[in-house]
């Protein structure tokens, strides 16, 4: 079974994990190109957007600031855009919506990044399995030159093929380091993007969420000043019971 499986690596070599490598390095850059694209089409001033939101609920402006959302192509105006949708029905209504939003955002972001993560985990250990089957190959030749009769020939051969096996190993793995670092690099800094995106959505959405539940809790002052002043009013337009006349009056 060792035989067959040494016989089989030697083989093959080397060269097929170069190439998977390769063609895994091409995949990876076109990942990060696309992710790239996607971050920069979707950056947005937060904060000047957050100080127009605010200033437009104050005025009472939904309308206005469902435009000034619109027109913003952030994932954090998006989110928030669900939850004014739903202002109508309450505040609990307005953040039930926002968080089902955020949850599609998150998956929008995060799309793909997992192949870079485990790109990056993982091709080293690809490295290192073509450093593995270069070292195999190397230590066949010493064993065909040692069997092999000693001729000037064979003295000749044996160390320029061990040597090729060698220098294939170190490539090997000098190939898996070179896709793996830009591989992590780029899927730490898309995490970030993810995190910040998030962390503004939330900071977005409850300004708006201070707004709904500010204007529900004075819409409900209001509707109990009004039924206590209706009560009042009733209490006093009802007729007093007059008194019975003493029997002396009689």
């Amino acid at each position: 079974m060792i035989e067959r499986v040494k016989s089989a690596m030697v083989g093959l070599g080397a060269g097929w994990v170069l190439f998977l490598m390769l063609f895994l390095s091409i995949v990876s850059l076109a990942v990060m190109l696309e992710r790239a694209w996607l971050y920069w089409s979707l950056r947005d001033d937060v904060p000047t957007l957050m100080r127009d939101l605010g200033r437009l609920l104050r005025a009472g402006d939904l309308d206005g600031a469902r435009k000034r959302l619109e027109a913003s192509p952030s994932a954090e105006a998006a989110v928030v855009i669900a939850g004014i949708v739903e202002a109508g029905m309450g505040a609990e209504a307005a953040e039930e919506a926002m968080l089902g939003a955020s949850a599609l955002q998150k998956l929008k972001l995060e799309k793909r990044l997992t192949f870079l993560g485990t790109l990056g985990n993982n091709a080293p250990f690809l490295g290192l399995l073509g450093t593995v089957i270069g070292i195999v190959g190397a230590f066949d030749e010493l064993g065909k030159a040692k069997n092999a009769t000693m001729t000037a020939a064979a003295t000749q051969v044996a160390p320029e093929a061990v040597m090729t096996n060698i220098s294939e190993a170190l490539v090997a793995t000098a190939v898996g380091l070179l896709v793996a670092i830009p591989a992590v690099a780029a899927f730490n800094w898309f995490q970030r993007i993810v995190r910040a995106t998030l962390a503004n959505t939330d900071a977005l959405g409850h300004v708006l969420l201070a707004h709904l539940k500010a204007t529900g809790t004075a819409e409900a002052d209001v509707e109990a000043a009004i039924e206590t002043a209706a009560a009042r009013v009733e209490r006093t337009s009802k007729p007093t019971k007059k008194a019975p006349k003493d029997a002396d009056d009689n």
